[in-house]
């Protein structure tokens, strides 16, 4: 990107102790084609988080208080480019990512891609088909599928609204609410080590209750399913 020509994707990452994860996210990025910056906003890092980031001038640093809406909402504010598009640090983009978002139609104002997780377990394949099957039927993206949207419509929707857990979710039903989002033909690859740490079925089970107890409007259960697993 030229000093003088705005970019035309900003990469909005939410970080938080994510030494071991980071470096493979960030490799993957910047083997991207297309017209883009990145911004990483942290939440607190203890470990070698900020190390890693300021080692790499390609990389905007911000600092945010903890929780990945506030940190996002402070990537947005800070965004150059004309596409907000927000990547988990233990999240891999597939190879065309940034080429494709920047190829959507003028009628394109959101959209996100199909999830998989980097185990190889069949209940991880298993729930990432359930997840993109739902996400085809309702249009509702999950955050770890690599959300992205034209700033303009961020902007005019507020951001992500500053709740402690379920912020993409809420979001992004806002934004199929005014808009049809566009699911990519290629996959994200999410870092599958909660699943696998706290027992795949399990798992499966506590993200079922969430999304009924979402639907029915009751408190979100198992709040200790989104601590941050390292």
């Amino acid at each position: 990107m030229h000093p003088e020509t705005l970019p035309v994707i900003s990469v909005i990452m939410p970080v938080l102790n994510e030494e071991k994860a980071l470096p493979a996210t960030l490799q993957r990025l910047f083997s991207q084609s297309g017209d883009f910056e990145v911004l990483a906003i942290d939440g607190g890092s203890t470990d070698n988080t900020l190390a890693l980031i300021s080692a790499d001038d390609r990389i905007q640093l911000y600092s945010s208080r903890t929780g990945r809406a506030s940190q996002m909402n402070c990537g947005a504010r800070h965004a150059q480019g004309e596409w907000l598009l927000f990547l988990h640090a233990d999240t891999l983009l597939p190879g065309n990512a940034l080429t494709a978002i920047q190829q959507q139609p003028e009628t394109t104002l959101a959209g996100g891609f199909r999830h998989r997780f980097s185990g190889s377990q069949w209940g991880l394949r298993l729930i990432s088909r359930l997840h993109n099957f739902r996400c085809r039927c309702t249009r509702v993206f999950y955050g770890d599928q690599a959300m992205f949207i034209r700033k303009s419509l961020f902007t005019e929707l507020g951001g992500f609204p500053e709740e402690p857990v379920l912020e993409d979710l809420l979001f992004s039903e806002q934004v199929a609410r005014v808009t049809t989002p566009v699911t990519m033909d290629s996959d994200v690859i999410t870092d599958s080590r909660k699943f696998e740490q706290e027992g795949i079925w399990l798992s499966l089970l506590r993200v079922i209750l969430i999304q009924l107890s979402h639907e029915l409007k009751l408190p979100t259960p198992a709040l200790k399913f989104f601590a941050n697993v390292r």
